[in-house]
């Protein structure tokens, strides 16, 4: 089944239901996570290598990117999966698969990251609602993108 986009009118922007079989959902989530111990690993290749997986893993489970970014701290990723995952499987798919195939791809960072772990414990998940739109976490990830040194931070809530 080809995935649904969110289409934009105008300004607005509406989602489209997405039909796979035995479910109508139309879902979205902000996550957000971060290197261990905050640490600036992601930078060049291993950043490349980051953003060709997480595409990868996205169009293998079926997970609709809407937006990405893949900086040294942290990663962000807005998306639409099907309701047969919870946000905890999903996070774990990107954060387990992607480590793996970091440290055996580039050995260097286990000397950067002791204890073997390349993303922190913990994340953050936040839906859609009425005051987080789609639209505000789009120009967030893009802000966070572009920001440069000095710049105030992009409020959620203005």
């Amino acid at each position: 089944m080809p995935a649904a986009r969110i289409s934009r009118i105008g300004d607005s922007i509406r989602m489209v239901l997405r039909r796979p079989s035995q479910a109508v959902y139309e879902t979205l989530y902000h996550l957000v996570w971060s290197p261990n111990y905050r640490r600036d690993v992601l930078q060049g290749e291993s950043q490349q290598r980051v953003r060709e997986l997480f595409t990868d893993m996205a169009e293998q489970y079926d997970i609709t990117r809407e937006e990405m970014e893949v900086s040294p701290d942290p990663v962000q990723i807005f998306c639409s999966f099907p309701p047969r995952y919870s946000i905890v499987q999903v996070v774990t798919c990107f954060k387990s698969l992607s480590a793996r195939a970091i440290f055996r791809e580039f050995p260097r960072l286990n000397r950067r990251l002791w204890g073997g772990e390349l993303w922190e414990d913990g994340y953050l998940a936040r839906t859609v609602g009425d005051k987080v739109t789609a639209e505000v976490i789009r120009r967030y990830i893009q802000h966070h993108r572009t920001e440069k040194a000095g710049d105030s931070p992009l409020n959620l809530f203005e």
